[in-house]
C-alpha cells in the first residue's frame, strides 16, 4: 500500500470520527451550543481542554521553535504552561461561579457597563480571529505534505470538516469531538518520539531520552548536538540567554496572554459545578503534560536528525549530494517549506549559519551562503520520516497535526461566534431576541468566522508571520487584566476597566506595529525591527506584559478618581471570589 493511502485512511477515518460525533452530540438549544448544556464530566472536559489548548502552535510549532533555538526558545514551553497553571488557578473557578456563557458576559455584570462588553467583544475577536489564523495554516501544511494538495485546497477541506462539526454541534458537538482529537494528538505525538528516542539513545522515554547518552557516539545526546551545530556556525543549543528581562518579559507575555484567550476560559463553563471546573483544570494539567514533556526532546532529537542526514560524516566532512537527497527532502520540497539553492555550484547541500561571524571559517571550506531553507513549522511532521519510521506512524501524525489544528480552530471560533451572537447581537443589539434566533445567529456567525479565517489563511496579512505574537499581546494587554480585576478588586469600576483594556491594547497594538517594522518610522529608511530599536531593549514580542502593567495602572487610577462601584456589584465581586468548593454555579 503507498503512503499517500495510508495516510488517506488515517486522516478521512478520522474525520469521519469528528462529524459522527458532531450529528450524535447535535446542540438543541443555546446552551448546548455555548456550554454544552452544562453537563459534562470533568475528566472528559479536561481532556478536550487540552486538545482545545494544544493547537498546531503546540504540536506542529512549538518543538520547531525549539529545535531552532534550542534553550533561548524554551520561553514558548514556560510561557504556555504557565499559562495554563495562571488560567486554572485564577480564573477557571471563579469565571465558572459566576454562571455566564462567555468572558464578555463577565466583563460586561462585573463592571457594570455595556461600553465595557462592547470592547471585551473586540478584543475577543481580534485575538481570536489573528489566532485562528495560524492554526487554518497549520492544516493547510499537514494537508499540504500528507493528503499532497497544495496548501490551498488543504485550507479549504479544514474549513469543511470544521463546519461540519462545529456549525452542527456547536460547544455539544466541539467538546465531545476535542476529546476525540485528543487521543488521536496525543499517541501521533508520543508514539514517533518513542520511535526515535529508543533509536537515538536507547531509552523508550523521551524526555529521559534527551538527558541521556547519543548511542551511536557515546556522549551525551545534547553535547552532541552542541558540537554539530557550533560546527555550522550556529549558537550552543543549550546556550543561555542574553536578554534576562526580555526572556521574562517574554515568558510573563505568552503566560499571561495565554491565559486570557477565550477559547480555553469558556471550556470551564461546560461542567455542572465549581470544583468540577477545578478538576477539570487538573486533568486538563495531566493530559497537557504529556506532550508538554515529550515536546524538548522531540525538538532536540529532529535538530540532530536534521543535521546528520545533510552530515552524515559530520559536520567538518563533506554535505549530502543534492542529486542524492532522501525522499523526506523530496517529499518537503513540493511543498514549498524546504528550499534548495545552489550557491556555489558544487551540487552539495551546504547548511549552515551564514552569519558574519562564521564567514571566515565558511570561505575555507568553500561555502558561498546557506542553501538548504527549511521551515521550522515542519520538524515535527517530518521526523518519523526523518528517522525512516513505518508508514502508518507518518499517517498517525499526519492525523495528529490536524487534529491539533482543528481543534483549537473549533474552540477559537465558537468563541467568535459566541463573542458575536451572545455578548453582540443579545447583549447590545437586540435582547429580546428568541432563543432559536440567537442559535441561528450564533450558527451564521461561526459560518461567516470560518469563512473568514480560510481567507486569512489563504491571503495571509503582510504580518502573518508575526500574528500569533499580536494575539497573545492582545489577550494579555486587554482581557487577561480586566479578568483579573473584576475577580480580585472591589474598587474597579467601570470607567477604570474601560480606559484600563483600551490603554493596554492601544499601546501594545501601536508598539507592535512599529517595531516589528510594518511601518516605517518616520525620517528613516530602514524598519524597527531590531534591538537597537526597541524601547529600553523590550523586543515587541515581550510587550504584551508591559500592555498589561499599563492595564492595571490606568485602571486603578481612574477608578480611584471617579465613583466606586454600586453595592450590589461589589457584592457580587464577593460571591465570586469565594466560590466554596463544589457549590453550584449561580447566576447573577
Amino acid at each position: 500500500m503507498s503512503q499517500f493511502a495510508i495516510n488517506l485512511i488515517f486522516v478521512l477515518g478520522s474525520f469521519a470520527i469528528y462529524i459522527g460525533i458532531a450529528i450524535w452530540a447535535r446542540a438543541g438549544s443555546t446552551k448546548e451550543f455555548y456550554v454544552a448544556g452544562g453537563g459534562v464530566n470533568p475528566v472528559m472536559n479536561g481532556m478536550a481542554t487540552a486538545a482545545d489548548w494544544m493547537s498546531a502552535a503546540s504540536f506542529i510549532s512549538m518543538a520547531g521553535l525549539i529545535a531552532a533555538g534550542g534553550y533561548a526558545n524554551s520561553t514558548y514551553l514556560m510561557g504556555w504552561t504557565g499559562g495554563y497553571v495562571l488560567l486554572a488557578m485564577l480564573l477557571a473557578p471563579y469565571l465558572r461561579k459566576f454562571g455566564k456563557f462567555t468572558v464578555p458576559d463577565f466583563i460586561g455584570d462585573r463592571f457594570y457597563s455595556s461600553g465595557a462588553r462592547l470592547v471585551a467583544v473586540a478584543c475577543l475577536i481580534i485575538a481570536s480571529v489573528t489566532y485562528v489564523i495560524g492554526q487554518m495554516t497549520g492544516a493547510g501544511v499537514a494537508f499540504s505534505r500528507f493528503l499532497e494538495v497544495d496548501s490551498n485546497t488543504g485550507l479549504m477541506i479544514a474549513a469543511v470538516v470544521v463546519f461540519a462539526y462545529a456549525v452542527l454541534g456547536g460547544m455539544k458537538g466541539i467538546t465531545y469531538t476535542q476529546v476525540a482529537q485528543y487521543i488521536v494528538l496525543i499517541i501521533a505525538y508520543t508514539i514517533p518520539a518513542v520511535f526515535i528516542s529508543l533509536q537515538l539513545t536507547g531509552n523508550f522515554l523521551p524526555p529521559l531520552g534527551l538527558f541521556g547518552t547519543h548511542v551511536e557516539s557515546g556522549v551525551p545526546l545534547l553535547q552532541k548536538l552542541d558540537e554539530i551545530v557550533r560546527e555550522l556556525g550556529f549558537q550552543d543549543y543549550t546556550a543561555d540567554v542574553s536578554n534576562k528581562l526580555n526572556m521574562v518579559l517574554f515568558t510573563l507575555s505568552l503566560m499571561i496572554g495565554t491565559a486570557g484567550l477565550p477559547h480555553v476560559i469558556i471550556r470551564f463553563f461546560t461542567v455542572p459545578k465549581v470544583a468540577d471546573a477545578r478538576w477539570s483544570a487538573g486533568w486538563a494539567l495531566v493530559f497537557i503534560a504529556l506532550l508538554y514533556l515529550t515536546a524538548p526532546a522531540v525538538a532536540s532529537m529532529a535538530r540532530l536528525n536534521l543535521l546528520n542526514t545533510i552530515y552524515p560524516a559530520g559536520p567538518t566532512a563533506d554535505a549530502i549530494q543534492y542529486a542524492e537527497r532522501p525522499d523526506w527532502i523530496k517529499n518537503w520540497e513540493k511543498t514549498g517549506l524546504i528550499k534548495f539553492e545552489d550557491k556555489n555550484n558544487d551540487g552539495r547541500i551546504q547548511h549552515y549559519n551564514d552569519a558574519p561571524a562564521f564567514a571566515e571559517k565558511a570561505a575555507e571550506r568553500g561555502w558561498a551562503g546557506n542553501e538548504l531553507t527549511v521551515n521550522n513549522d515542519i520538524l515535527v511532521l517530518a521526523n518519523p520520516e526523518i528517522a525512516n519510521l513505518p508508514g502508518w506512524v507518518l499517517g498517525l501524525i499526519a492525523a495528529g497535526g490536524l487534529a491539533a489544528a482543528l481543534s483549537t480552530a473549533a474552540g477559537l471560533l465558537l468563541a467568535i461566534s459566541s463573542a458575536v451572537s451572545h455578548d453582540l447581537i443579545k447583549g447590545s443589539i437586540n435582547p429580546n431576541i428568541s432563543e432559536k434566533g440567537e442559535l441561528l445567529a450564533a450558527r451564521i456567525s461561526m459560518a461567516v468566522a470560518i469563512v473568514v479565517a480560510t481567507w486569512l489563511g489563504m491571503n495571509p496579512p503582510g504580518f502573518a508571520a508575526q500574528v500569533v505574537a499580536l494575539a497573545f499581546g492582545i489577550a494579555a494587554a486587554s482581557i487577561f487584566p480586566a479578568l483579573m480585576m473584576g475577580i480580585f478588586s472591589k474598587r474597579v469600576n467601570n470607567s477604570g476597566a474601560i480606559a484600563g483594556m483600551l490603554a493596554g491594547l492601544l499601546s501594545t497594538v501601536i508598539y507592535i506595529f512599529l517595531y516589528l517594522g510594518w511601518f516605517f518610522i518616520p525620517g528613516t529608511a530602514t524598519f524597527a525591527n531590531t534591538p537597537d530599536n526597541w524601547l529600553f531593549g523590550i523586543s515587541p514580542l515581550s510587550f504584551g506584559a508591559v500592555g498589561a502593567m499599563i492595564n492595571f495602572a490606568v485602571a486603578f487610577a481612574v477608578s480611584s478618581v471617579t465613583a466606586a462601584p454600586p453595592q450590589r456589584v461589589q457584592d457580587l465581586v464577593e460571591s465570586v471570589r469565594y466560590p466554596r468548593g463544589a457549590g453550584k454555579a449561580v447566576d447573577h
